[in-house]
């Protein structure tokens, strides 16, 4: 079964702290789905049922059940999800670093874990759930979403100028620069800047990296039938293959080859499916 998604990108001033919108619906064939790490934020609302599962990889039986509308937080490890509940969700990509602003509570309090959107939003998490499913077009859908999220925005303080300079940073392909020449380039003790960093973007600097840069590699990869994972490792800034491997190993869980393998196109940015 072919998976329907559509995407939505807000315009200013929205469009400077979410990547995109995006619509799913239609059930995979796999039982799970590995979510990987990427360093961001994520809110979801299940358009069908009011729940939401989560899976830990060593206990794929054993859920942990959630509310319909949820804020999944930066990960240093994949989790599982029940594709199954694709019958029809909703949800916001945030762009690394940008949750704080819209979402009200620092990201190193959602760091690892799903919230329950009412812990953060109280009853607008529940009314806008119920509005979302009261509608009928992807469109309409975004467009209120987008007006909800909109009214939030304007109630938050300005982020500190050290961060954005630090994000694009780690986005660079080469992008070895050590957190203590970060710190004194935008002016900060290293204390101060970890701090800082960790608040409005959920990891420390030095495992965002990590993070960031294991994407790197996956997004070099993604059409490659058999990648030179010795350039890759080259081209992303690892020390040498080996360390390509044990860091895919650690935020996928899988080899490079057995990621390769195992990828699909017709899942979400970031999903995977489980192959237990």
């Amino acid at each position: 079964m072919t998976m329907f998604l559509r995407t939505y990108t807000p315009g200013p001033p929205l469009g400077e702290y979410i990547d995109r919108f995006w619509l799913v619906s239609d059930t995979p064939a796999h039982p799970r789905e590995r979510i990987l790490p990427s360093g961001t934020v994520e809110l979801v609302i299940n358009l069908s049922d009011d729940e939401i599962r989560i899976y830990d990889p060593k206990h794929p039986d054993r859920p942990r059940r959630y509310p319909g509308a949820v804020v999944s937080g930066p990960y240093r490890d994949f989790f599982l999800i029940d594709p199954l509940q694709h019958a029809s969700m909703i949800g916001v990509h945030f762009r690394p670093g940008r949750a704080v602003p819209v979402l009200g509570v620092p990201a190193n309090e959602l760091a690892d874990a799903h919230v329950d959107l009412e812990a953060l939003w109280g009853r607008t998490a529940s009314e806008l759930r119920e509005r979302l499913r009261t509608i009928a077009t992807p469109a309409k859908r975004f467009a209120m979403l987008e007006e909800v999220l909109l009214k939030r925005l304007y109630r938050a303080p300005p982020r500190h100028g050290a961060i954005p300079v630090a994000l694009d940073a780690f986005e660079q392909r080469d992008a070895a620069e050590k957190v203590r020449d970060l710190a004194q380039r935008v002016g900060l003790s290293q204390r101060r800047f970890i701090q800082l960093f960790t608040a409005e973007v959920g990891l420390t600097p030095k495992l965002y990296g990590r993070v960031r840069r294991f994407q790197r590699a996956r997004e070099l990869v993604r059409n490659a039938t058999e990648p030179d994972w010795a350039a890759v490792a080259v081209v992303c800034g690892f020390f040498d293959q080996s360390h390509l491997i044990r860091d895919f190993g650690e935020f996928s869980g899988l080899s490079p080859v057995a990621y390769v393998n195992q990828r699909s196109k017709d899942v979400l940015l970031n999903h995977m499916p489980w192959v237990g």
